[in-house]
């Protein structure tokens, strides 16, 4: 298949000249430990995603040609209120959308003529479905007719039309066809005409956000400014006085207070954006509000939104995150409650949540290479988020807990399925993640396996990474230019790492002169088969958390490069909790070939509380007698994929 590369990036903004923007899919080919999984989920994961699609009547929705399904999944019902209030069914166009972005970069990475079939045939039905106007919701025209923007604080209409925007494009990237890009298309013109400051609009928002960068994928991909201007429009109007939600509410005769999480701290709507200083609410709305603000920091080079969004992730990530990359502790919001409180088994830690925190990190980025972002960007990825997908691509984790009694596996679907697909995309185009490119610099953010192809200063590229990263930090990058050309190469040292080698065509770089921002500056004019050699140290560690977080005071992690371990019963017999690592005890580093698709683990000697000869008594005045144990971590991403048993990221110390 012939990938069709996006449309000449005009008009978009004042785009400053050092911003770095991603490399679309279909330039960067992956290899090794994730193309293994970019390859699991265009061979099973995205079939999935569509055959489930079926079975939960989304098609049925979405054909303009059969009846309506009407309500198939009842609403919520709000606590103490007798109105209706949501549905998860009104989301569904967001799961397609996330669907056909899946499929659009399975498709580049693998042909599948019954695949692409199947999704020109749901694309043909939006397109069917489309209003004159070019309004296009199949809650709105299908259900509940008559009601469109009447409820933009809970019913998500901008957030489906931001979801089916980014498939729009991945799909028009991928394989060239541009119905799907030319339907989205008209329904942002819909949008453009329906939003914004003018007099006449409407002066709103989404309550999920998602529309942002959703806008700015289209401005870059079709050129045309008024999209990009309209996601600026909508991050700043954000959280302003008066509040769409409130005048939204009285115009629907309903009483602006009387909604279930009774704050507008849980949409972060609270505030104008550029005066949020804290991570309130609905953790996966959180990071894609911040995804679309660090889009527009970087597009039209603010300032004011970069300072905002610098004050966020401080306190993100000094009081709010899990060692895994995981966030949002509680169930009740899905989201965050108070400073230091991350409980390792009732952790909700949704697979989306940590994938919208790789949103961000990617996108902030955008303003610079900055280890800060990136080595988060990479805990998130190898941690918290490609947990949620199991090794064969085939069952899904919601919630990510760092602890479990044996209860807690992956399951074939969801009532709310909107972690499969989103996994699923994150997944099928990590390739984008990996590099990032400005008007003469290249950035490489993640190490291992890759061919990037690019272009800068009018010459073409093509960079061929070689590693088997995160198992070895041993990487080779040969550059080869059609024609010699002066650029510069940023290399990320990531904080993990005690010891790091650079070599350029053999001979040794003062790394400690080259790095800034924890990235490694190479400027030079690069010729065909030029080599550099970056060898990071795959360190050990034994992380602590803050004392203040409760829960994990007198315990220890385990991590190795930017992986995080756990250990699990299948390995180490069950009651993890009576199992203690001492200070002193070594660390080892194993490679298992044959050990959950090739992994390296870890083990160390430790001591396990006996059980056994305690008897009956619930207390006792002597401590229990304690044998010396050997314990085996595997990574935790790879958890839960064996024989169903206890899990533990946090050991006791001692």
């Amino acid at each position: 298949m012939t990938a069709s590369q996006p449309a000449a990036q005009t008009g978009t903004s004042a785009r400053p000249k050092l911003a770095f923007r991603p490399l679309p899919v279909p330039q960067v080919d992956v290899r090794g430990f994730w193309g293994d999984r970019v390859e699991a989920v265009a061979t099973r994961t995205t079939e999935i995603l569509y055959d489930r699609c079926v079975e939960a009547r989304m098609l049925e929705q979405i054909d303009p040609d059969v009846p309506s399904p009407g309500v198939v999944i009842p609403f919520h019902v709000s606590d103490g209120f007798t109105a209706r209030t949501v549905t998860t069914q009104m989301f569904w166009d967001s799961d397609w959308g996330k669907t056909i972005e899946t499929a659009a970069y399975s498709l580049y990475r693998r042909r599948n003529p019954d695949l692409e079939k199947k999704i020109d045939a749901v694309i043909d039905m939006y397109g069917k479905l489309q209003q004159e106007d070019g309004y296009l919701s199949s809650w709105y025209q299908r259900i509940q007719p008559g009601l469109r923007w009447t409820n933009l604080r809970d019913c998500h209409e901008l957030y489906c039309a931001g979801h089916l925007i980014e498939g729009a494009v991945a799909y028009y990237q991928a394989t060239g066809k541009r119905k799907l890009l030319d339907i989205m298309s008209r329904y942002a013109d819909h949008i453009a005409d329906t939003f914004g400051p003018e007099p006449g609009k409407r002066k709103g928002y989404c309550g999920h956000e998602e529309i942002e960068l959703a806008l700015v994928r289209l401005a870059r991909a079709t050129g045309n400014g008024k999209y990009m201007k309209l996601a600026k429009y909508f991050i700043d109007q954000r959280g302003q006085q008066p509040h769409y939600f409130d005048e939204e509410a009285l115009a629907r005769g309903a009483d602006p207070k009387d909604f279930h999480f009774k704050t507008y701290e849980y949409n972060q709507s609270h505030r104008p954006v550029r005066e949020q200083d804290k991570v309130v609410g609905h953790a996966v709305r959180a990071m894609y509000l911040y995804s679309g603000m660090a889009d527009i920091a970087t597009e039209y080079g603010d300032d004011t939104l970069k300072v905002a969004l610098e004050r966020l992730w401080d306190d993100l990530t000094t009081k709010s995150l899990y060692v895994t990359g995981g966030l949002g502790p509680s169930a009740d919001n899905e989201g965050f409650t108070n400073d230091y409180d991350l409980p390792n088994e009732t952790a909700y830690a949704e697979t989306c949540a940590s994938v919208g925190l790789v949103f961000w990190a990617s996108r902030m980025l955008g303003m610079g290479p900055n280890a800060r972002y990136a080595d988060m960007m990479e805990r998130a990825l190898y941690n918290g988020s490609i947990s949620g997908l199991s090794l064969d691509g085939s069952l899904f984790f919601y919630e990510n807990p760092l602890e479990s009694r044996g209860g807690h596996h992956r399951w074939k679907w969801h009532r709310c399925p909107c972690c499969p697909p989103n996994i699923g995309r994150m997944v099928a185009s990590i390739g984008s993640y990996f590099y990032g490119l400005a008007d003469d610099a290249l950035a490489v953010h993640l190490y291992g396996d890759s061919t990037a192809r690019f272009e800068i200063a009018g010459r073409q590229v093509t960079l061929v990474q070689t590693s088997s990263y995160p198992w070895d930090g041993a990487i080779a990058i040969e550059i080869g230019p059609e024609a010699p050309v002066e650029f510069t190469l940023h290399l990320r040292i990531p904080a993990w790492c005690r010891n790091a080698v650079l070599k350029v065509n053999g001979k040794l770089a003062d790394l400690e002169a080259a790095t800034v921002d924890g990235y490694a500056a190479i400027r030079r004019e690069w010729r065909q088969g030029d080599k550099v050699e970056l060898d990071l140290e795959m360190s050990m560690a034994r992380l602590f958390a803050n004392p203040q977080v409760h829960q994990d005071i007198g315990r220890v992690a385990l991590a190795r490069g930017p992986l995080i371990y756990c250990v699990e019963e299948t390995d180490n017999g069950g009651g993890l909790h009576r199992i203690a690592l001492p200070r002193e005890a070594r660390l080892e580093a194993h490679k298992e070939p044959n050990l959950l698709g090739g992994i390296v683990t870890l083990s160390a000697i430790g001591n396990r509380a006996e059980a056994e000869n305690w008897g009956a008594d619930l207390y006792r005045p002597e401590p229990p007698a304690t044998r010396e144990t050997k314990l085996k971590a595997v990574p935790y991403f790879a958890w839960d994929n064996r024989d169903p048993g206890e899990m533990l990221v946090w050991l006791r110390e001692g």
